[in-house]
C-alpha cells in the first residue's frame, strides 16, 4: 500500500510518501509561505522524484487538527480533491497524535503543545504502552485495536488549555514529562521555571512530521476505516474573528 500523507496544521508544510509503513520520501518546508501556493507543487515533486503518479497512490492521510484554521482547511481540501479525483480513500489523523509518536520512546508523560495564542496551547497527554491499545477515530464509530513496537495510551483528550492550567494538571500526576511541538519554542523558559522534571526533544522533532501522520493513518487505512467525504477539521476553539464578534454582541 502506497500512502501520501499531508500536514498543514501549522506554519510548516510537510508531505510524505510511504509504502507498507516504510518511508519512501518526505519534504518539510518551514518558511511561512502560503500552503495553498506550495502544497500541490511539493506533492508533484515528491511523486516525480519517486517515479510515481497520483494513480499509484492507494490512500491518503491528512491532519485534521488542531492547528491553524486556514492551514487545516487547505490541507483537507487538497487531500479531499486528490481522493475524489483518484477514487482512493483518505483518513484524517490528529496532529497532536503525530507529534506524540515522535516522542514515543520517552518513559514518562508525553505532552505535545501547539501554540494556540493568548497564553494557551492545543495539547493532549500520552504514555508509551507496549501492549494493545484502542484508538478511536473521531470521524467514525469504529474502535480499532492495533499493535506497534511502541504504542501510545492517551491520558488526556485533545484540548485547548491555558499554559498554567496545563502545568497544574501535569504537576498533579507527579511524573516526568517531555514537551514537544511548536509551542516549545515559545514556552520553554516558562515551562522550565514552573514545571519540575520537564524535558525537551531535539528541536527538529518539534515540527509535525508527515511521516508520523502517515504511520498512524496507515493503521486505519489498512483496517478499512476511512473518512466520510463530508468530514471536517476539528479546531478545539472558534476562530478569533468569530470569538471577537460574539464578544461585541454581548
Amino acid at each position: 500500500m502506497i500512502i501520501l500523507a499531508v500536514d498543514s496544521s501549522s506554519k510548516v508544510a510537510t508531505i510524505a510518501l510511504m509504502k507498507n509503513e516504510k518511508l519512501l520520501s518526505e519534504i518539510t518546508l518551514n518558511d511561512k509561505k502560503e500552503h495553498s501556493v506550495i502544497l500541490m507543487n511539493i506533492i508533484e515533486d515528491l511523486l516525480k522524484n519517486n517515479n510515481l503518479t497520483i494513480g499509484d497512490i492507494d490512500g491518503y492521510v491528512v491532519s485534521k487538527g488542531p492547528g491553524s484554521f486556514t492551514g487545516l482547511r487547505i490541507g483537507m481540501a487538497t487531500v479531499k480533491g486528490l481522493s475524489f479525483g483518484s477514487g482512493k480513500p483518505y483518513v484524517s489523523v490528529s496532529s497532536l497524535d503525530a507529534l506524540a509518536l515522535s516522542a514515543s520512546n520517552f518513559d514518562g508523560l508525553i505532552c505535545p503543545i501547539m501554540d494556540a495564542l493568548r497564553n494557551s496551547v492545543y495539547t493532549s497527554l500520552y504514555k508509551s504502552n507496549s501492549t494493545y491499545c484502542t484508538n478511536s477515530d473521531e470521524s467514525t464509530d469504529t474502535d480499532i485495536k492495533y499493535e506497534l513496537p511502541i504504542t501510545l495510551e492517551k491520558l488526556l483528550d485533545h484540548s485547548s488549555l491555558d499554559v498554567d492550567e496545563l502545568i497544574e494538571l501535569i504537576k498533579a500526576k507527579n511524573e516526568k514529562v517531555v514537551f514537544i511541538g511548536d509551542g516549545v519554542d515559545k514556552y520553554r523558559d516558562y515551562l522550565i521555571k514552573n514545571c519540575p522534571n520537564c524535558y525537551f526533544p531535539p528541536n527538529h522533532l518539534n515540527l509535525v512530521r508527515a511521516s508520523s501522520l502517515g504511520e498512524l493513518g496507515s493503521l486505519f487505512l489498512r483496517n478499512g476505516v476511512f473518512d466520510d467525504p463530508n468530514s471536517a477539521p476539528f479546531y478545539l476553539k472558534k476562530p478569533q474573528a468569530e470569538r471577537e464578534y460574539e464578544q461585541r454582541m454581548k
